[in-house]
């Protein structure tokens, strides 16, 4: 079945503190009233980071954690601490809180004002990324109980199908699967049904978002930061992916999956989330969407 979520960007939070930023007792509050029972956690320090007072104020409303969200610099030769330090911290939260997942997304290789930081990877850097990553997984599901789920992320290094494919290939089904984030697949020119048909078995986890093609067109060589604060990510039905064939997909591979919504709108004024998350969430309810209770 898919299990329908929300996640504090589809609320405009993409930091842990920032005054543009719908506040999190809102946020948790909105995200409830608007008939959701599942959240992702967002960026570590938005939401309480004591896990008694989170699972309070969670449970207060009635909704549960899906999953932590993270990213990760495992393609550099320094990067594994760096990298195990921010993960450890947001890891014990998620697990304190019940959630079985961790989204780990990568470091970018496009800086916010469009220019090249980073080489792409090679294929020897994408094996000894993919190898690394591996590892990561290990000792996340052997140390707290969590199973890496893998985000591409445009601008990142992995984003387009062709290097979505070859982190698959490099990496090992029992400690990474994919997040199947429909937005970010669709923005860099990939096929989220032909994924799914690929590997259906990699499939472990959804961020169901849609991309507006018109703003997109216009956006060559801009930075998908940019992009987003010209609303690139558009409320469902408007964009693409069409998501109810991505629901009927998901639906066949006969196991439960989180798909969580999450349009990001960073920022956006504060009466903006609420009522995009009601239509939508009754527009996915009403295409096959499972449910949010």
């Amino acid at each position: 079945m898919v299990r329908i979520g929300t996640a504090p960007d589809s609320w405009g939070v993409w930091f842990a503190d920032d005054p543009q930023q719908t506040s999190w007792t809102r946020f948790l509050d909105e995200a409830a009233a608007a008939g959701y029972t599942r959240i992702e956690l967002g960026p570590y320090g938005y939401l309480p980071t004591d896990p008694v007072r989170l699972k309070d104020e969670l449970d207060q409303r009635g909704l549960t954690m899906t999953a932590g969200t993270t990213f990760e610099q495992l393609h550099r030769p320094d990067g594994w601490e760096p990298t195990w330090r921010d993960v450890v911290k947001t890891a014990e939260l998620t697990a304190a809180m019940g959630a079985k997942h961790l989204v780990v997304m990568p470091s970018m290789w496009r800086g916010d004002n469009g220019e090249i930081v980073e080489e792409r990877l090679d294929h020897e850097g994408q094996a000894k990324h993919g190898q690394a990553v591996t590892e990561l997984g290990r000792r996340l599901k052997e140390e707290f109980g969590l199973q890496t789920q893998y985000h591409p992320h445009a601008d990142g290094h992995v984003d387009t199908q062709d290097t979505v494919e070859r982190f698959l290939e490099e990496t090992d089904s029992a400690y990474v699967n994919l997040c199947l984030d429909t937005g970010h697949i669709s923005y860099c020119g990939g096929d989220n049904l032909e994924l799914i048909r690929k590997y259906p078995d990699r499939i472990g986890y959804v961020h169901l978002k849609q991309v507006d093609p018109e703003v997109l067109a216009g956006g060559n060589g801009v930075s998908v930061d940019e992009m987003v604060r010209r609303g690139v990510f558009c409320e469902p039905p408007y964009g693409v992916p069409e998501l109810p064939p991505v629901l009927e997909a998901l639906a066949k591979l006969d196991v439960d999956v989180f798909a969580i919504v999450e349009q990001d709108m960073y920022p956006c004024a504060p009466d903006v989330p609420m009522p995009i998350a009601q239509r939508t969430l009754t527009y996915l309810k009403s295409h096959g969407g499972g449910e949010s209770g």
